[in-house]
């Protein structure tokens, strides 16, 4: 069930109202069923792997509660990790290591042709960080089976996250006796809103363009090709951050609080600082349970960079069974190796805005670098395109074959700019009335409805993080 679908919003609309209405002592019941069926909604057989991941880490964290020491634990733990790990791997990646080891050895290992469950990257990792923190010690395990349950499926954030930690997600859904706030219900139908405006605003309208250069990438000048890039990087950037704000608002409305995604990351100045504003909950959760756990930056220069680069590699891999994926992760690495022994963060920090300001515009065309890997299909049409970015021979004129789409691609781009510069990166959306009138709130929310139904794509696209 895609959020950006009438379906959804009557699911939702009747999830809230059952909620307020039910017992709190039964409210776990409610969402876990609606959860359930949100997911089933897509392919309701793949529901059993989710009910097999909750059973495997609830058994595990159960009988780790029981031991007292870290190697009477790991057994528990090993398990944990092998079973979802193992089916990750089946599911995700198991061709993509068939092609592979048969590209390079000459085998003729079959394809099992398994179709990608929606959401088993984010939620494999959400219930790998439960058993992790209950080994170390960090968490008390969940005695509740079903109020564990739902926080492994919770359905505002289960197919593309945030990536909730149980430290934080599982209390509010053992508790589960939110009232209806007025400034909850105000603030999360205000972060719906944005997240709708950059998806089917920003995110849909630009994809029309995007799909359609690179398809027919050599076909297209450089100009076209570097102009293309940065749309795609606000379209992925609108896209995905869209996702997470409707995740969060709708959750915000029924009381609860997910961790906040995405903070302008284009306005980093360093690319440290972006994966400190890109997906948060991923980066984090590759900080505190891969990099730290490698050894960090504790063990001399050498093993810091390893380990960077380990972690973005293996990061890049968690977004697609794709050699492409691990380019994009090493690339990334690589930046943050360089930024962290040239000291590059530390030195933008004390300098002047005009270098600071330098600083993004750097920032921003590595990244968008990066997204080329990224969004191409293979690796082939990934360098086709980077060679006629840079060929002089090819720069020359953009090509538009669309003035209408184009005409709106300027205008909701130039709209989402001016927005998110003077607006959505000052807005506290956790407390929007504590520090902006509700006229305010009101008309800005009229005006986004109004763009949405003004300019909004209305074939309900899917969003591009389900594939992961």
């Amino acid at each position: 069930m895609l959020f950006n679908s009438v379906d959804y919003i009557i699911f939702f609309l009747i999830t809230v109202t059952l909620y307020f209405i039910t017992k709190p002592a039964f409210r776990w019941i409610l969402l876990l069923v609606a959860s359930y069926f949100f997911y089933m909604y897509w392919r309701y057989e793949y529901i059993l792997l989710i009910v097999l991941s909750t059973g495997i880490d609830y058994y595990c964290g159960t009988q780790m509660s029981k031991k007292d020491s870290k190697q009477e634990r790991r057994p528990y733990l090993l398990f944990s990790l092998i079973s979802n790990l193992g089916l990750l791997f089946t599911f995700k990646y198991l061709d993509f290591f068939a092609t592979s080891t048969n590209a390079v050895f000459g085998t003729t290992i079959p394809m099992a042709e398994l179709i990608l469950p929606m959401g088993i990257s984010f939620y494999t990792f959400q219930t790998l960080s439960y058993s992790i923190d209950v080994y170390n010690g960090k968490i008390q395990f969940e005695k509740h089976f079903g109020k564990f349950a739902l926080y492994v499926s919770f359905f505002p954030q289960l197919v593309a996250g945030p990536i909730e930690r149980a430290s934080h997600l599982l209390p509010q859904l053992t508790k589960n006796d939110n009232k209806l706030n007025y400034n909850n219900v105000v603030s999360g139908f205000t972060q719906v809103m944005i997240g709708f405006f950059k998806k089917v605003v920003i995110a849909d309208t630009l994809a029309l363009y995007v799909e359609g250069v690179y398809g027919t990438y050599d076909l297209h000048t450089g100009f076209t090709l570097w102009f293309t890039i940065y749309l795609f990087a606000i379209q992925i950037y609108c896209d995905f951050s869209g996702y997470s704000d409707i995740a969060i608002g709708c959750a915000r409305i029924m009381g609860y609080d997910l961790m906040e995604n995405f903070r302008q990351p284009y306005f980093a100045k360093s690319v440290t600082e972006f994966w400190r504003r890109w997906h948060i909950s991923l980066s984090t959760w590759l900080r505190d349970y891969l990099y730290i756990p490698l050894g960090g930056n504790k063990l001399g220069k050498f093993n810091t960079y390893k380990n960077l680069m380990v972690t973005m590699i293996l990061g890049g891999l968690w977004h697609g069974a794709s050699w492409n994926f691990v380019i994009w992760g090493t690339l990334n690495g690589l930046y943050l190796s360089l930024e962290k022994r040239f000291r590059i963060p530390e030195f933008i920090e004390g300098k002047s805005k005009l270098v600071k300001f330098l600083g993004m515009v750097v920032v921003f065309h590595l990244i968008c670098l990066t997204w080329v890997f990224f969004r191409a299909e293979t690796f082939e049409k990934a360098i086709g395109i980077i060679d006629r970015m840079f060929a002089i021979e090819y720069f020359i004129n953009l090509n538009i074959k669309d003035t209408g789409v184009f005409a709106s691609i300027l205008l909701n781009t130039t709209i989402f700019i001016l927005l998110e510069v003077f607006l959505f990166r000052k807005l506290d959306l956790r407390n929007v009335l504590k520090k902006t009138a509700l006229w305010k709130v009101n008309i800005l929310n009229i005006c986004l409805f109004l763009l949405i139904l003004l300019y909004g794509i209305s074939e309900g696209s899917q969003f591009i993080y389900f594939q992961f």
